[in-house]
């Protein structure tokens, strides 16, 4: 008796998460293509903040690729936030000042305890002089017209915060690879959430917000204190404020490139900190979701490793509804690769089902009762 209501549980669950991917996948078809038409000149002055720490290996290619920008130079400034790094990061910012000025350095007391990637970026945003302000982080590369997506979306669209699309270089590995499913899985579930204006998502790799709209929020303030949450709580903030001025930009002009963890340790490590920001959301709709997706997740991952021994059928029970979650989920990805033009990795992802439902319930548990490393620096709860 009790492995049918089991089953019947964990069905009730499957066919909640079905339908969701099911959505996301509908959503994210709807989501047009967003292009910044020809010859469009841009009248907004922007002011890049790049938070910085320990970033030597990247902040080379990151700031070449600013400075690459298709934006007119006169409107353009570039702050990079050395967080107390012990490595050569500011020296090499303080190289490409010296003869691009546009570019300027500002360095952080060490003696920051908390949230030191907020105080890096409120330093940034203090020192602005351009009405909108883009954020990205040191190890990344963005394309040539990155910059005029986000300020065309913000004078023609009207949007106090954009939000575009991020990606990996991806490696034939299987950690590379692993990462890159489950990234561009968030990705589309990003954009087809913000699109349809259900969720505040964003990744703090490419976010461009109105300098005027971040203080009249008040900043950073009420979540000064989290380690985590400049983008997505901050995004939260102002969304709350202008529920119709939120944007995200499926665009691959709008596009930027970072690095995949070096290890899985790291990996989960990043993934612990993202989760972390759940319990920060006062958003019912947020904690709903991620509550089915994790219950799902674990319930299955329960009965895939004892349904067989208290009831042999419930077993394979779970090995059908694991079917049919990788047919949704891949059906829902192909898509979203097809747009990152990394649709080659698709056939994987099958063989990594069982090790993303382990990351998932773990990265999941730890991101709400756990600690994790972040740049050097272990952090727990508040």
């Amino acid at each position: 008796m009790l492995g049918t209501w089991v089953a019947v549980g964990i069905g009730l669950l499957a066919a909640g998460y079905l339908l969701l991917v099911a959505w996301y996948r509908q959503a994210w078809q709807r989501l047009p293509y967003y292009q910044v038409p020809p010859g469009y000149q841009p009248a907004t002055r922007l002011t890049v903040v790049v938070p910085a720490r320990n970033e030597e290996a990247h902040i080379g290619a990151c700031l070449q690729s600013l400075l690459a920008q298709q934006y007119p130079r006169h409107l353009l400034q570039i702050i990079v936030v050395d967080d107390a790094s012990t490595d050569d990061t500011a020296r090499l910012v303080q190289t490409v000042a010296a003869s691009h000025a546009v570019v300027q350095l500002l360095q952080l007391s060490p003696t920051i305890q908390h949230a030191h990637k907020k105080r890096a970026i409120e330093a940034g945003i203090a020192a602005a002089s351009g009405t909108l302000v883009v954020c990205t982080d040191a190890d990344c590369t963005h394309a040539p017209h990155w910059l005029c997506s986000l300020a065309h979306a913000h004078e023609v669209g009207g949007a106090v915060f954009v939000a575009g699309p991020v990606a990996y270089h991806t490696q034939p590995t299987v950690l590379s690879v692993f990462q890159t499913l489950d990234f561009a899985t968030l990705q589309g579930i990003t954009g087809a959430s913000v699109s349809a204006g259900v969720h505040a998502m964003c990744n703090g790799a490419n976010i461009a917000y109105s300098r005027q709209a971040f203080y009249e929020v008040g900043g950073f303030e009420g979540i000064d204190k989290l380690p985590t949450g400049d983008d997505m709580l901050l995004m939260y903030k102002i969304w709350q404020r202008y529920p119709q001025q939120v944007q995200w930009l499926k665009s691959r002009e709008a596009l930027v490139h970072t690095h995949a963890c070096p290890s899985w340790h790291a990996f989960l490590q990043q993934r612990i900190r993202w989760a972390s920001k759940a319990a920060y959301f006062d958003d019912r709709r947020i904690f709903l979701v991620l509550l089915l997706v994790y219950l799902f997740n674990a319930g299955l991952l329960l009965v895939l490793l004892t349904g067989w021994f208290a009831h042999g059928w419930l077993g394979w029970w779970a090995l059908c509804l694991l079917a049919a979650k990788t047919l949704v989920e891949a059906w829902m990805l192909a898509p979203v690769l097809r747009f990152f033009q990394q649709q080659r990795w698709l056939r994987w992802f099958g063989w990594l089902q069982v090790p993303h439902l382990l990351y998932t319930v773990l990265a999941g548990w730890l991101g709400r009762f756990g600690r994790y490393q972040w740049k050097g620096r272990s952090i727990g709860k508040v």
